[in-house]
């Protein structure tokens, strides 16, 4: 996975989301709903991969991802129009860790804090109890995905030579750990 952020299409067109205005986009993101992908989401989530990357997933990828039961697809749908998708997370469910696969946001909706919010959802699903940690790889090219992630607590634990099938180059493995409140550490110290 390239964790990069990407552009949108289907219904969201670049003349429809033209029309909006930086403080509409705004209002729009933090209003944002974070669901489930459903089939219909597909022209839109395959033209924001398509824009977002130079070795996009194919149809064929996300179709033989999303059907293997631990991999869950989710977009972020915004109240413009009749619902724009303005980015979308693919990861798989481990028994102590969540794998991001594939992570994008529309071009339109960058630096808007739309990506923040899809990953704060994501964060939101750790616990102390059961899944500890968010892991993800990043093309050691992808610069801006670096700092994003680690802007949200991630850190590159580790190299991984060679890791992309379509060219040489390498990834980081980057890793988000879930840190306890105080309160449920009180808490989970009184069920021992």
């Amino acid at each position: 996975m390239d964790a990069a952020e990407k552009t949108g299409a289907g219904k969201s067109t670049d003349k429809s989301i033209a029309k909006f205005s930086d403080n509409e986009i705004r209002c729009a993101v933090r209003d944002a709903h974070i669901r489930w992908m459903i089939r219909r989401d597909s022209p839109e989530v395959f033209s924001i991969e398509n824009e977002s990357f130079e070795f996009p997933w194919t149809e064929e990828d996300f179709w033989h991802c999303l059907r293997q039961r631990n991999c869950i697809g989710m977009v972020a749908e915004l109240p413009l129009g009749d619902g724009i998708i303005g980015g979308f997370m693919i990861y798989e469910l481990h028994n102590t860790r969540l794998h991001l696969l594939n992570f994008a946001v529309a071009k339109q909706f960058r630096r808007h804090g739309l990506a923040s919010k899809l990953i704060d959802k994501l964060i939101g699903k750790l616990s102390s109890q059961r899944r500890t940690r968010i892991v993800l790889e990043v093309r050691e090219s992808n610069l801006a995905a670096q700092l994003f992630f680690k802007s949200k607590g991630f850190r590159a634990v580790n190299v991984l030579r060679n890791f992309y099938e379509d060219t040489p180059e390498d990834a980081y493995l980057m890793q988000y750990r879930y840190v306890c409140s105080e309160a449920e550490r009180i808490y989970l110290q009184g069920c021992e």
